[in-house]
């Protein structure tokens, strides 16, 4: 089966009430962990890649590695820019056969977003590659993504009709309280999505694919464990997992999850290397670490996305 692009994979989750999970890979040992996952969960899934992972990782080497992982599981699977910021980025992507891309023009006023947006759109679209859009600014700190609790803003409903008629966009990324990266929420701070904000605008977009970025739950047993074996993080509170299992239930077809694969693998090597500290041998101790991402990913799979059985 060769990679696919999101259409299908959308139009089914909005149909049946669930979400797609899309993970940000950076290695072998992750893409491995994931799919695999899906794999005994046959469930579709989506690989994203980052500026800071394409820098990191080289786009051959994802790209092959995204292609094994077909190979080896024979399941839908979309290979997507995350957080694309220029259109030379995206066409970059796209002609080095990624199936989908975001461009990002959050950070632009409206009309610059749209100018952008649109012109990704109209290349995209003539190699069958679906954009991902973004309308509002999510907080937090996630590779090259920056944005101040006080530049970050909701989404507003009243705009996206216009911006999806106007760009040709394929799937909406909107704000409506999540945050990127493990510092989500100070302790005491209660957590709370704008369901009013999601509910108008998939009455604005009947039928329509809308997209949750800083999706993850900062899974508080891997954060024990990484101070447990000497980290130090500080108390975090993600995003509640029934919060996404809800929005997955309505409008959402795509929910974004990195820093629990960060958290899941970085807990892993932590505890291997600290009860096996003369160990150098990397299979060691990336394979305890590969199987905590494949974990993680099951349980995502089923109790919040809701998307096992649907490849």
């Amino acid at each position: 089966m060769p990679l696919v692009n999101t259409k299908e994979m959308f139009a089914k989750a909005y149909e049946g009430g669930y979400a797609i999970g899309a993970f940000n890979v950076n290695n072998m040992e992750i893409i491995q962990g994931i799919t695999e996952a899906a794999k005994e969960l046959n469930a579709p899934v989506i690989l994203q890649v980052s500026a800071g992972a394409r820098k990191y990782a080289n786009h051959t080497y994802l790209t092959k590695l995204v292609e094994a992982a077909i190979i080896e599981t024979d399941l839908p699977i979309a290979l997507h820019l995350d957080h694309g910021d220029s259109f030379e980025l995206c066409k970059a992507c796209i002609d080095g056969g990624f199936s989908s891309v975001m461009i990002d023009g959050s950070h632009y006023s409206y009309e610059e977003n749209v100018a952008l947006t649109k012109k990704v759109v109209d290349y995209a679209h003539k190699y069958n590659v679906t954009v991902e859009g973004e309308l509002g600014r999510l907080a937090g700190i996630e590779d090259a993504v920056n944005v101040s609790a006080e530049d970050s803003c909701y989404t507003n409903p009243a705009e996206v009709q216009d911006f999806v008629e106007r760009t040709g966009v394929d799937s909406l990324a909107i704000a409506i309280g999540t945050s990127h990266g493990a510092y989500k929420f100070k302790p005491g701070q209660k957590p709370q999505l704008r369901f009013d904000i999601l509910q108008e605008v998939s009455e604005r977009l009947p039928g329509f694919p809308i997209v949750l970025h800083g999706a993850s739950s900062v899974i508080p047993e891997f954060v024990e464990i990484i101070n447990q074996y000497g980290g130090k993080m500080p108390d975090a509170i993600g995003i509640p997992e029934e919060m996404l299992r809800k929005a997955a239930t309505m409008a959402v077809c795509k929910i974004n999850i990195d820093s629990d694969l960060r958290l899941a693998m970085t807990a892993a090597i932590r505890k291997y290397m600290a009860e096996n500290p003369s160990h150098f041998d990397p299979r060691q101790y990336l394979a305890p670490a590969r199987a905590a991402i494949k974990g993680m990913v099951a349980h995502k799979i089923v109790d919040v996305l809701g998307c096992n059985g649907k490849a």
